[in-house]
């Protein structure tokens, strides 16, 4: 219960990794605001939680528009009193020709997943700078960050601005005793990889011979990743993005995979 009576908001909650974030955070013993711009999948995930569902609240939220994520973190201040842990997930992947992307489909992925964790950070900031006793922020990223796939072309400049929104905004809210911290996973077994990245069996056995572990990650694997950052286990880790890739980022090389 490393979060017993803490307060957490987890943005793109309905499915995947965000999912997968608010349970464990729930089950860590923290009280959590589940947004998502999915109404209907919102109201599903909060009757499926059972007893649990007393600890949460689900606030229908498009991360894009300033307003709704100001709203957001009142929402969550008017449920349960304060903001302790924000978590900046909600995203979008596109799998398209480097040459094809409409000026639409760049303002669409930049919009929510950068500009959308900005607005994030800076809400969940100003609240926690305003109850004066710190907090945390978690920015999930992605080993895209750092690698060069052209066909997720957008995704990937949207997360290599969130890892600098991750680090300079760490050094902006340390006087505050706010952390700034990122995830970066590598491939995650959700639905929107499954869209974007698990096509066919070539595009699977891709994932797999750049993958040392020789498998997929689980959710909850992100999610265990992302209880530890907002604990006061990592009260001395700020600024920086650590990646569950099973090993990703160290390969420079392929390794072989069997059917």
């Amino acid at each position: 219960m490393r979060l017993n009576d803490k307060v957490a908001i987890v943005t793109g909650a309905a499915q995947g990794l965000g999912l997968a974030c608010a349970e464990r955070f729930l089950a860590e013993g923290a009280k959590v605001v589940l947004a998502d711009v999915n109404s209907d999948a919102l109201q599903l995930v909060l009757a499926g939680l059972g007893d649990r569902a007393a600890a949460a609240r689900a606030v229908v939220t498009d991360v894009s528009r300033q307003a709704d994520v100001v709203r957001l973190v009142e929402e969550a201040v008017r449920s349960f009193g304060r903001l302790d842990i924000m978590l900046n997930n909600a995203g979008i992947a596109r799998s398209q020709d480097f040459l094809e992307i409409s000026e639409e489909d760049f303002d669409t992925v930049i919009g929510i997943n950068l500009k959308g964790a900005f607005f994030g950070v800076q809400a969940a900031a100003r609240q926690m700078i305003a109850q004066g006793s710190g907090g945390a922020i978690i920015n999930m990223s992605s080993v895209n960050a750092q690698l060069a796939i052209p066909t997720l072309s957008t995704y990937a400049m949207s997360k290599g601005g969130m890892n600098q929104l991750t680090a300079t905004a760490a050094v902006a809210l340390a006087p505050h005793s706010i952390r700034v911290v990122g995830i970066g996973p590598g491939t995650i077994l959700t639905e929107m990889a499954a869209k974007a990245i698990f096509s066919s069996d070539d595009a699977r056995r891709a994932v797999l011979s750049r993958t040392p572990m020789g498998r997929c990650g689980e959710p909850e694997e992100i999610a265990s990743v992302a209880a530890f950052l907002a604990s006061d286990d990592a009260s001395y880790i700020t600024g920086q993005t650590i990646y569950p890739d099973g090993g990703r980022l160290v390969l420079n090389y392929t390794v072989p995979v069997s059917d």
